[in-house]
């Protein structure tokens, strides 16, 4: 996919400390280099941002998504969006393949923030003219901006990659809680399979007990499918649970790998063969793992870039 040359050479792509590889590998597939911006830390611990060359004029996408350390790539996100608007950007598009806070999305119990909501407020009050995201917790948060918001999926991308191998009519997509199964449906739709439902209950935070499986696994290969892969309780809970009912293999794709404390280790001591993660979080070379596959949302989110800059329609790409 390509856009006439003076159209491409007012788009000026940037990159926070968040993921550099990511920017980068969009930057390769779009064409064009990453803008020269430095983005540190003053002896205060205050963020630094500096912009080499003028952005007069120019249509700004930032590549920032606010993965751990969640405060500091959050911040810096938000003051290279001030410094490209006090430059007299023409437009400020931020590229959060992964968006911070957005599992609090409502208030469960008095006296809680709805902190999805807080940060987009500060977003918009940044001065962002669009936010491009992957795979939102929820999708409502789109609501809670008052710019546009394109909702990339990583469905598809997924699916490219399980439709390399040859399950045959043994594949069941599995949700690993009632909230996931609009997720799962929307896989097994794009590979052709039946879905079941882990039904779990979390007795604290970060922790989940498996109460029942509903749908046939007797047999099968099990694809557990979510956003976010965090402590990893919930898929590896669900994949010992699954191959007690009888699943022959178990294994498993998350969109988001955030991957805290000690999850690799459990990953490699579960019972899942392989967890299919994308790049939306960068992974340090401390969290790789024999099980794990990273598949790239570079295309697609180079894809959307692409069109946003030559208005045309995004909906059809998330097709």
């Amino acid at each position: 996919m390509s856009i006439n040359g003076n159209t491409i050479s007012n788009l000026c792509l940037m990159t926070g400390n968040a993921n550099p590889e990511l920017a980068q590998k969009i930057a390769d597939h779009i064409g064009v280099k990453i803008f020269d911006t430095f983005v540190g830390r003053f002896n205060n611990g205050e963020s630094q941002v500096m912009i080499s060359d003028s952005i007069r004029g120019k249509d700004i996408f930032i590549v920032q998504p606010t993965s751990q350390p969640v405060n500091d790539n959050l911040m810096d996100l938000l003051i290279m969006t001030d410094a490209c608007k006090r430059a007299s950007a023409h437009s400020i598009t931020a590229v959060v393949p992964y968006y911070a806070y957005a599992r609090q999305d409502r208030k469960t119990r008095g006296r809680e923030p709805i902190s999805a909501k807080l940060v987009a407020n500060l977003m918009v009050a940044a001065g962002m003219s669009r936010v491009l995201t992957v795979d939102l917790h929820a999708g409502q948060i789109q609501g809670f901006f008052d710019i546009p918001v394109d909702h990339l999926k990583a469905a598809p991308v997924l699916a490219d990659y399980f439709r390399g191998r040859d399950f045959g009519d043994d594949l069941v997509v599995v949700s690993p809680d009632l909230g996931g199964v609009t997720r799962a449906r929307e896989l097994a739709d794009y590979l052709k399979a039946p879905i079941a439902i882990i039904e779990k209950r979390r007795p604290r935070p970060g922790e989940a007990e498996v109460m029942s499986i509903i749908g046939e696994v007797d047999g099968k290969i099990a694809l557990m499918v979510d956003d976010i892969v965090d402590t990893a309780g919930s898929l590896c809970e669900g994949a010992k649970a699954l191959k007690k009912l009888g699943a022959k293999k178990v294994i498993a794709a998350c969109t988001h790998a955030v991957l805290s404390k000690n999850a690799v280790e459990k990953i490699g001591n579960s019972a899942m063969e392989q967890l299919v993660i994308t790049d939306t979080i960068a992974l340090p070379p401390e969290k790789h793992s024999p099980k794990i596959t990273v598949l790239s949302m570079a295309p697609a989110i180079g894809d959307v870039i692409l069109n946003i800059q030559a208005h045309r329609s995004v909906s059809l790409l998330f097709k």
